[in-house]
């Protein structure tokens, strides 16, 4: 399931399905769009406006971009149907799995769908100040690591990448902060040695100028028994030779770091059809116009996009995909398959609140949790999460 496939479609392919005016005319967007993203000053924010900059230009459309501190923050406007869609991180995947924040009885599994993804250059690591010596994921031993309240993105990527080496959280001193924006000038303030970031987002640019400096530890893709253990908590990743942002990365100094797609623009199961076509038709469509207005955005290239990884489209991004000639049988099959996982964990969230479960947070979340095993290998399907 968490096999790393592109999307492959010849030039023709691409050319055909990209020019033409009948592409451009099949876009309908309303007056006004809202998007939640991370915070001001983040890759991922700076990416969605410039996706908004040309849904405005183009299609007359006002795109708001409503910056949040964390993945509860990101999703609520657009579950409560205030915002259309969101940027998120991989947050997006644990809610979906309805794991960690988000298995409290408020939340449970939400059915997300993908629009795209941004698959580019940079890594999203553990960034650590200069100062503190650190040239090894395992010499953050009893270092200071940020963790984001209400963020489990963050926090289980920094856990993941700590297991590569070899260290829990019992090894390091957790800094609790109430946003990613907190925690990074926590980073400048020395309030905390290492913090998760993608190696594009402005606060590691901030840091990287400041008296403290900026390193990431690499997680070679040869150390398999890294990868093992970071797997165990971050399936998510796959290894890969970042070749921009901070710390001096370049495609002459590329650093072996972990990677996901991001931002991960999505909309719930339940949102128009037509219009998360036309928001992805136009990301497809329109990419020459915004490519080069935020670091990473050229990772929203269509054929970058990752057809088989841990989340399913959005049928109205599916239609788009189709018609960029890129969709194929095996991204349907595996479609599928994630679509009947989600059916398989919202039965089951259904199933386990009728049946009286514990009051206290803890015993509800570990009895979730078992419920949840349980439904998914009853199924066939991988619990991922125990």
């Amino acid at each position: 399931m968490l096999r790393r496939t592109f999307a492959v479609s010849t030039a023709a392919a691409l050319s055909a399905a990209l020019t033409g005016s009948a592409w451009a005319q099949a876009i309908k967007l309303p007056e006004t769009l809202t998007m939640t993203a991370y915070d001001t000053g983040t890759s991922g924010f700076n990416i969605t406006v410039a996706v908004g900059k040309v849904f405005k230009e183009k299609y007359k459309s006002d795109l708001r971009v409503l910056p949040a501190g964390n993945d509860i923050a990101r999703l609520a406007p657009v579950r409560n149907g205030r915002a259309q869609a969101s940027a998120m991180g991989i947050g997006g995947y644990f809610a979906a799995e309805g794991v960690f924040e988000f298995a409290v009885k408020d939340w449970g599994p939400q059915p997300l769908r993908l629009m795209l993804s941004a698959a580019s250059c940079n890594a999203i690591t553990l960034n650590v100040a200069k100062d503190t010596g650190v040239k090894e994921v395992k010499d953050l031993k009893g270092k200071r690591i940020g963790v984001v309240v209400g963020s489990p993105a963050l926090n289980q990527n920094a856990f993941a990448i700590l297991a590569f080496g070899n260290l829990t959280t019992k090894d390091v001193k957790l800094v609790e902060f109430s946003s990613f924006g907190a925690m990074w000038k926590g980073m400048i303030n020395n309030e905390v040695d290492a913090a998760i970031a993608s190696t594009i987002t402005g606060q590691v640019r901030e840091l990287e100028t400041s008296p403290r400096g900026v390193v990431m530890p690499p997680t070679p893709a040869s150390d398999k028994a890294g990868w093992d253990r970071m797997h165990k908590l971050g399936p998510y990743f796959y290894p890969h030779k970042a070749t921009c942002g901070a710390g001096g990365l370049s495609p002459s100094n590329p650093i072996e770091l972990p990677a996901y797609p991001y931002p991960i623009f999505m909309a719930y199961a339940g949102e128009k059809p037509d219009l998360v076509y036309s928001m992805t038709k136009s990301m497809i469509a329109d990419y020459d116009q915004y490519k080069d207005s935020a670091p990473g955005a050229d990772g929203l290239e269509v054929k970058r996009q990752i057809l088989s990884w841990v989340l399913p489209y959005h049928e109205g991004a599916v239609k788009a995909l189709k018609e960029a000639g890129v969709w194929t049988a095996d991204a349907q099959k595996h479609n599928d398959m994630l679509v009947k996982r989600q059916d398989t964990l919202a039965a089951a969230w259904a199933d386990f609140n009728k049946a009286n479960p514990p009051q206290d947070k803890e015993a509800y979340a570990k009895a979730w949790m078992a419920a949840r095993k349980t439904a998914l290998e009853k199924a066939g399907l991988p619990p991922v999460f125990e």
